[in-house]
């Protein structure tokens, strides 16, 4: 009998996420020149607690597997979202808030970085079980102070939404009723609940602001053989969770670009002439699968997005996704990293030969975080974004308006007034201070590369953005020489 072909061993990466977390770290860290100690400071995960609790499914009791791992406690609270997904284990969560520690530096967000999961596919639970999970998880975390508006922040992350989250608010105000900053403890929050408008969309408008900063560079894009701005260039999205239905369609809408692929569980689709989003997420919602949308064909596999050829791929996923086995086959000129983690070490080797630019995960993802941020510190001042000054904006802006009509003698239409006239809303100001953060970062980033001749990539660049940052903390702290 003949034996089935396997792939060689070097067809795929034998390095875990963390592996490929620390050997981005260390590449980046030879550059720093900082002490050896503080470096290793900088990377070791200071806490990790892992979790085992009962919980009665149906007329069964299962034992559930969660983590919480608080990378550094080099600011205060540390912060980071909770992942529901049967892969979930030590090694990815570790990984996953280590780069929340160098995402919050890099975007000048106050916190140190952690990450949270339980070890569940949240399709195999109906609302009712995944409530009483996220409750007793949450109540784990209470009573080893792993959560609180001060000490730890959770948020979402893949497999959970506002919905959890609201859960946890209420879990924590059970045990902690008395504390006035309670709301807090928690980002993500629906919008009656002490959350903030903007935030569900954060992350995907996140990855729109940092490729119109990305692609606004003449020499950068002349490299690729592009135009600057993003109307007109063709995007490949894999992923149509919360990240990448938002990135797809705000690049759609607010960048007039081109989506022509689009990869979801059930598989891809393809339209070189584009696919409408809002109208494929219609469409998803009621037949349950992006396969069959009108004016699209279905391609092989799922996965043939990422070898798409394209101005742009969006892996808004899994980590691991773009390895050393097909990164040879990847044809896109940019890759927007809106996963974390989505293309491996060994991989980021090759596709950089070919010269594709790569923008790291930690930087053009942390739009969540940015808006987290924001509503953390909406919750501990107890007033929402724009109630001060909104209708002071409002009146000034009017009297203006006035004064040029009453000066010129000519009326300007009510419709063109309300617009010259409006206050900022929470949403506007949220969406501006997110912009504000993203561009800023890039622009760090992006100096740090150019400057640095012997750094020859934007992750490494915003490693070393992120240790900049990190390090004076703890030197101000007197801790090291």
């Amino acid at each position: 009998m003949a034996k089935s072909k396997s792939k060689p061993k070097s067809a795929v990466d034998h390095v875990s996420f963390l592996d490929s977390v620390n050997r981005n770290f260390d590449k980046a860290a030879v550059h720093s020149g900082l002490p050896a100690g503080l470096l290793a400071q900088i990377k070791a995960c200071n806490s990790v607690y892992q979790i085992r609790f009962p919980v009665k499914i149906g007329s069964e009791y299962q034992v559930i597997e969660a983590y919480r791992v608080q990378h550094s406690h080099h600011r205060l609270p540390t912060k980071g979202g909770i992942r529901y997904s049967s892969k979930v284990n030590q090694d990815e969560v570790m990984a996953l808030a280590s780069l929340m520690t160098y995402k919050c530096a890099i975007v000048d967000v106050p916190f140190g970085g952690a990450k949270g999961g339980v070890r569940i596919s949240p399709r195999d639970y109906t609302t009712a079980q995944l409530q009483k999970i996220t409750r007793r998880y949450t109540a784990e975390l209470i009573r080893k102070n792993f959560i609180g508006p001060g000490i730890d922040v959770p948020a979402p992350d893949y497999g959970t939404g506002s919905r959890e989250m609201a859960w946890i608010l209420d879990t924590y105000m059970t045990f902690k009723g008395g504390d006035i900053d309670a709301a807090g403890c928690v980002t993500g929050k629906p919008v009656n609940q002490s959350g903030i408008r903007g935030r569900t969309e954060a992350t995907g408008r996140g990855v729109y602001y940092a490729l119109v900063e990305a692609t606004s560079y003449k020499d950068d894009m002349k490299a690729l053989g592009l135009e600057t701005g993003m109307a007109g260039k063709r995007i490949a999205v894999q992923g149509l969770g919360n990240v990448g239905s938002y990135a797809a369609q705000i690049c759609q809408e607010e960048g007039d670009s081109k989506i022509i692929c689009v990869a979801e569980y059930e598989g891809s689709i393809y339209n070189n002439d584009g696919i409408d989003i809002k109208s494929l997420l219609k469409y998803r919602k009621k037949n349950g699968s992006i396969i069959g949308f009108p004016g699209t064909k279905k391609m092989k596999s799922r996965k043939d997005v990422l070898e798409i050829e394209c101005d742009i791929l969006i892996p808004a996923a899994l980590e691991s996704q773009i390895h050393v086995g097909n990164a040879k086959n990847v044809k896109a000129k940019i890759i927007a990293e809106a996963a974390n983690g989505p293309v491996t070490a060994g991989a980021e080797e090759i596709l950089l030969k070919k010269g594709i630019m790569i923008i790291p995960d930690m930087y053009i993802n942390a739009g969540g975080v940015t808006v987290s941020y924001f509503e953390w510190l909406k919750n501990l001042s107890h007033m929402r974004f724009g109630r001060m000054e909104k209708r002071f904006d409002h009146n000034t802006y009017l009297n203006f308006v006035n004064l040029v009509e009453k000066q010129t003698g000519k009326r300007i239409g009510n419709k063109e007034k309300d617009f010259l006239t409006r206050g900022a809303e929470e949403v506007d100001l949220v969406r501006s201070g997110l912009e504000d953060t993203m561009v800023t970062a890039y622009q760090n980033i992006r100096e740090i590369y150019k400057k640095k001749k012997d750094v020859k990539d934007l992750r490494t660049a915003a490693f070393l953005s992120a240790l900049n940052k990190i390090s004076s903390d703890y030197l101000a702290l007197g801790i090291f020489p």
